[in-house]
């Protein structure tokens, strides 16, 4: 069954060729090179305005740097070179984001292919997933702390109903848009729900669900940093960022917040990394 419902979508398909390959790594360690100019660039610059300015409020990059790795990343090698601060700030932080958006991730994913399956199901849920997810998270907390109350049982709540509508949303109009033609010959092959759904709507909605969790881990890192803004939070790379403003204490702020971009590209670049991964080798088994 699984063999004819491969072979009746794999004339769609396209073979790469094969110089296509050391063409396609030019043009990448092209693109690497040109983004690592502009990044050393803008730090150049960044560094020589300091500099120039010689203001408090705006540290050059160097020091930043310098003052990030004493703060954190001078640990011992069994530690993998965190520090203790870094231990009690970094990981803690990390882990309420990687908690919060697995739970959407999860969540999300199940539900859209539900909703997606069913144009009913979907019709009737749409307005509802709307207004749902213009509702600012920020403008729940009351809401959170009185039902969970200050600590982390209220931050993960804040990042799972943040970063949940992306993914099931993205995940819907993915499940939606699937070949009728596959469905008619799934039908006709007779194969089970469940192989339906791991040959059908999944590799379907595939590249749907990943740009629905890229906006996710998004959201989840930038609310990870709002929940622990709030009072009741005694750790994390955002309470770190109010004790520090509370002591004045400038060069701690621009290193958490250096370390929240890095946060961001690097866990984006590794989704990324999965998302052609998974994709390309769906995208290649039917072809």
């Amino acid at each position: 069954m699984r063999q004819g419902l491969a072979g009746a979508t794999r004339a769609a398909g396209v073979r790469a060729e094969p110089g296509r390959s050391a063409t396609s790594l030019v043009v990448a360690l092209r693109g690497a090179l040109l983004r690592w100019t502009v990044l050393v660039v803008a730090v150049g610059v960044w560094q020589f305005a300091a500099h120039a300015r010689g203001s408090v409020y705006f540290p050059p990059p160097g020091r930043i740097a310098r003052h990030a790795y004493d703060l954190w990343f001078s640990g011992p090698v069994r530690h993998a070179f965190l520090t203790a601060e870094a231990r009690a700030t970094i990981l803690p932080s990390l882990g309420r984001m990687a908690a919060g958006f697995l739970i959407a991730a999860v969540a999300g994913i199940a539900l859209g292919v539900l909703l997606g399956r069913s144009r009913r199901a979907y019709a009737l849920c749409n307005p509802v997933l709307q207004f749902a997810r213009a509702v600012p998270p920020p403008a729940l907390v009351p809401v959170f702390v009185v039902v969970f109350a200050f600590g982390t049982p209220m931050q993960l709540a804040s990042i799972v109903f943040s970063a949940v509508w992306p993914v099931l949303i993205n995940t819907a109009e993915g499940a939606r848009a699937t070949d009728p033609l596959r469905i008619e010959v799934a039908a006709v092959l007779r194969l089970t729900a469940a192989e339906r759904l791991r040959l059908l709507f999944l590799p379907s909605a595939l590249p749907r669900i990943f740009a629905g969790l890229r906006l996710s881990l998004s959201l989840s890192l930038i609310l990870m940093v709002f929940s622990e803004l709030l009072p009741g939070t005694a750790n994390g790379i955002g309470f770190t960022l109010t004790d520090a403003q509370s002591r004045s204490d400038l060069l701690t702020v621009w290193a958490a917040l250096v370390l929240l971009g890095a946060l961001g590209h690097l866990l984006n670049s590794g989704l990324l990394m999965v998302e052609k991964r998974l994709v390309g080798r769906g995208r290649g088994d039917t072809a």
